[in-house]
């Protein structure tokens, strides 16, 4: 499987904000944010947005289920025994991929990690220059999965989470 990165596409701003106006209104008094690669000006990406939604401490994540799935999400189980604390949901459009909803509570590290990556490369350019290289690098190879992938990311980003 190779894996897409497309040049910065300043419509993924306007995707994001349309699909986040429809969960805000599904999903009231949530942290909804746009995260990932096509989240920062300039950065070379999947076209897929990702949306990292932080709940309430006091609400349960499974009662979300139904209503981000209502909203034509597909949710995805087989990532919980790795990731418990975490829901994650599919959108895909004529049979491609275009959004990635990650569901968990809002004052996780979970949460917070992803937010402070995502902030780190959009003000520190050699960080975002560095991780540009490492994707295309990486797309080079026929993975097996965009698991494997994004495996093979994760030290790049824990690295930079360390240092920030």
């Amino acid at each position: 499987m190779k894996i897409n990165i497309v040049k910065y596409n300043p419509n993924w701003t306007n995707i994001f904000h349309q699909t986040k106006l429809q969960l805000e209104k599904a999903l009231p008094n949530t942290d909804i944010e746009h995260i990932g690669s096509t989240s920062v000006v300039g950065l070379m990406s999947k076209p897929i947005i990702d949306i990292l939604i932080g709940i309430p401490n006091q609400t349960n994540l499974d009662d979300c289920i139904d209503i981000i799935s209502s909203l034509g999400f597909t949710y995805i189980s087989k990532y919980e025994n790795d990731i418990p604390n975490r829901r994650f949901f599919i959108l895909d459009i004529n049979n491609k991929r275009t959004h990635h909803i990650h569901l968990v509570k809002k004052d996780t590290d979970w949460f917070k990690r992803h937010i402070a990556f995502r902030d780190e490369l959009r003000k520190n350019k050699k960080v975002k220059f560095d991780y540009q290289l490492l994707k295309l690098q990486l797309a080079t190879i026929d993975w097996k999965s965009g698991d494997d992938y994004a495996e093979a990311k994760s030290s790049f980003i824990r690295s930079v989470e360390n240092s920030i």
